[in-house]
């Protein structure tokens, strides 16, 4: 079952962990992720900790008797990182950070290119002589190195005051050595002559690769900020005020000053501002913001509403249920970041490789520089050092660090704008890898309600007459199979009565007076105690029982008029979403609680040829750990508060979100829309996100494992190819940028 942010209370366990988001400072590569996560789960109390590079946010699992939230900001601050107010939203903290950078690598980049045109003397005669002058690079370049390089000092310097390494430890190291050997070569050009060495600098080395990564960090950021769309979308869908009625009249309000209970007024063209149910009026509202579905619903008395959705046209009234942090929306909102804050398990190679890579590229650039020294051609030193300084600039593993998170965040988002609200990276991850699918039936693969599927008239009355009269008295009953009749004259636009002399007869039907005629529906046992002839019935009743379908049988003044059948209907699109997933190899099985043949009749009308009928509901989790005990991965479809443990065992659950909330929070992904097409989609998804990830994960490792070497030399001995560390830098930055850019397309994906 999921892990990580997306972790919840397991049957059976003796308490859920809580849950903090951190907003982490001073995060710069996957390293650095994997130092806070090793500082947070060092802590006791700690049963998780998953640090998001993309969204700079460490997400804890902990238990609140072992350990506080100020303890875990200490880890984190002893680790050499900084905790800040975690932003109400992802966007301006991105844009702050792009705008900084921004304005960075503008001022950075105009003293850089002075430098490389001072230092290029050879190929640009015609630059002014003093600013080929070393003494006047120098002073351009130490402003780059240490004013805009001051973020990799104190990275560095807090990396190693805690005995680790980092990506800022490979800029500051790289950097400095260059501009060492760049002083070294102003102030005392005569020692560098008397080893038969011409003195050269290479401030633009260290000047140009400062500026490269802080252009790649800009670009990061731009892109970053792009991933967090979907939340900055789902936030602006907020309404800002709300109109409350107050004595005779009503008052305009902030959002946030709406109480359960509270009676609001919605106009044509508004936005609904909480979730409530409708008291007056009828409307049609377009909720296609929260479920993905394009037709507006019409909604009367009764009807729930959900905030942020759009009245259409009418005008209603309606009582706030849930407001603030309880709305729909703003537990959709929830949901998503804690997605985009986890990790799913094809990271785990990642994260494993970042925590070992950075030490062991240090040891590879010393080694380098000792080989270059030793054995290298003439001027050594030179060779040595600008190989040392590619080995160090090339082989950051920024690239790592966001090839899941990227995709996992652009997925999510996506997911939500389709209406499939993902729950963590793990069931983002598991659920295209499900070769089982169970799916309930009642409210999951059928509509959830009865509806009239046959009509059958008797001799001497046609069907319009049949259907007319026994939704005269049908509506005036609650009861749902009552409701279904009147419901399907409605639809016919047949016209009928209203019935007199009204009367229920508990669990076996109705009847009244319509005109001058007394009306039965009920139970051919009901007609039978009545002593009315039930014989001219009997065999279509036993055809319409036999196909899984509930009868009704009509009577008018004692004699048969006819018989309705009454069936939960199977949700448009179920059969093609089965035969889909059996075409894809898929094993699907149906579970419900209902009787073999009602199941058996629904089953095939839905193309399932396994069925577990009968199945009480505290079963449903143990008919899961049967297929599962034979190899299964199973993902369970439901809706109900019966499916709740069903959904929890499964390997991904997945809850119809026109169900309960019981299911919902049990499950690893939520359908809000109810619409079993969805199922496909979150399954193309899962995919394409996992498709995404492994391509990035290749170019990442493929980029470190090719490009480390040639920024060592190991092509010069046969082919006289080196890398200069301005081209690593450039090509470590656009790692990065791509990684995420590769990620982005996934906010196109056709799901």
């Amino acid at each position: 079952m999921s892990g990580g942010p997306g972790l919840r209370k397991k049957p059976g366990s003796d308490r859920a962990p809580a849950r903090i988001d951190l907003a982490v400072t001073g995060l710069s590569c996957a390293s650095c992720a994997a130092n806070v996560e090793r500082a947070l789960r060092a802590s006791p109390g700690v049963a998780e900790a998953n640090v998001n590079l993309a969204t700079a946010r460490a997400t804890v699992l902990f238990d609140p008797r072992l350990v506080s939230r100020a303890e875990l900001v200490k880890a984190i601050r002893e680790a050499g990182y900084g905790v800040a107010a975690a932003p109400s939203e992802a966007g301006p903290g991105a844009e702050k950070e792009y705008l900084s950078l921004r304005s960075a690598v503008a001022w950075g980049g105009a003293l850089a290119l002075l430098i490389f045109l001072g230092s290029m003397r050879r190929w640009f005669p015609w630059m002014p002589a003093f600013l080929r002058d070393f003494y006047v690079l120098w002073a351009l370049a130490t402003p780059v190195q240490f004013v805009l390089g001051a973020r990799f000092y104190r990275g560095a310097w807090s990396a190693l005051r805690h005995g680790s390494a980092n990506m800022n430890t490979l800029v500051a190291v790289g950097t400095s050595a260059a501009y060492l050997f760049s002083v070294a070569a102003t102030v005392f050009p005569g020692l560098f002559r008397r080893a038969g060495v011409e003195p050269q600098v290479y401030f633009d080395t260290s000047a140009v690769i400062i500026v490269l990564v802080l252009f790649g960090r800009m670009l990061e950021a731009r892109a970053k900020g792009k991933t967090s769309d979907a939340i900055r979308r789902l936030m602006g869908l907020r309404p800002r005020t709300a109109r409350v009625v107050a004595g005779e009249g009503e008052r305009e309000v902030p959002v946030e000053a709406v109480r359960p209970g509270d009676v609001l007024v919605v106009r044509p063209g508004e936005k609904i501002p909480v979730d409530g149910v409708i008291l007056e009026g009828r409307s049609s509202i377009d909720e296609s913001m929260i479920t993905g579905e394009s037709l507006p619903v019409d909604k009367g008395p009764g009807e729930e509403v959900v905030g942020a959705t759009l009245n259409a046209w009418g005008s209603f009234r309606f009582r706030a249920v849930r407001v603030g942090e309880d709305t729909a929306l703003a537990r959709i909102i929830r949901l998503v970041e804690e997605a985009q804050g986890s990790k799913a398990p094809i990271q785990r190679l990642a994260d494993a490789v970042a925590a070992r890579f950075v030490p062991a590229v240090i040891a590879a650039a010393v080694l380098t520089f000792g080989v270059w020294a030793l054995f290298g051609p003439a001027p050594r030193p030179v060779f040595a050092l600008l190989n040392f300084v590619a080995v160090l600039i090339i082989a950051c593993p920024c690239a790592m660090g966001l090839a899941t998170p990227t995709a996992i965040m652009v997925a999510t988002g996506r997911g939500a704008e389709r209406g499939i609200l993902i729950r963590s990276g793990e069931s983002l991850e598991t659920v295209h890898k499900a070769d089982t699918f169970v799916f309930d039936k009642t409210g999951t693969l059928t509509n959830g309600r009865p509806e009239t599927t046959d009509v059958l008239p008797a001799a001497g009355f046609v069907r319009d007459e049949l259907l007319s009269l026994a939704a005269s008295v049908e509506n005036a009953s609650e009861h749902p199979l009552g409701r279904a009749v009147a419901r399907r004259a409605e639809e016919e636009a047949i016209v009928f009565d209203r019935a007199e002399e009204f009367r229920a007869l508990e669990g076996l039907g109705v009847e009244g007076r319509v005109g001058r005629r007394h009306v039965l529906v009920g139970s051919l046992r009901l007609a039978e105690e009545r002593g009315f002839d039930i014989k001219v019935l009997a065999g279509p009743a036993d055809r319409l029982a036999g196909s899984g379908k509930t009868v009704a049988a009509v009577f008018v003044d004692g004699a048969p008029a006819g018989l309705l059948g009454l069936a939960d209907t199977l949700k448009p699109g179920a059969r093609d979403v089965v035969e889909g997933l059996r075409k894809e190899g898929r094993r699907v099985v149906m579970l419900t609680g209902d009787n073999a043949s009602t199941a058996g009749a629904l089953a095939s009308e839905a193309g399932i040829e396994e069925v577990r009928a009968e199945v009480l509901p505290g079963d449903k989790a143990e008919a899961i750990r049967r297929l599962q005990a034979e190899g299964r991965r199973v993902a369970m479809i439901g809706d109900g508060i019966n499916d709740a443990p069903a959904l929890a065992q499964a390997d991904v659950g997945l809850a119809l979100g026109t169900g309960t909330d019981a299911a919902m929070a049990s499950a690893d992904i939520t359908l809000i829309s109810g619409d079993l097409g969805t199922v496909p989609a979150a399954l193309e998804l899962s995919r394409r996100t996992i498709r995404t990830i492994r391509q990035n994960l290749f170019w990442a490792f493929v980029y470190n494992v090719i490009g480390i070497p040639v920024a060592a030399g190991a092509l010069y001995p046969a082919f006289g190819i080196l890398l200069d560390p301005m081209i690593a830098s450039a090509a470590m930055a656009m790692s990065s940028v791509s990684v995420v850019s590769n990620s982005l397309r996934l906010r196109r994906a056709r799901i």
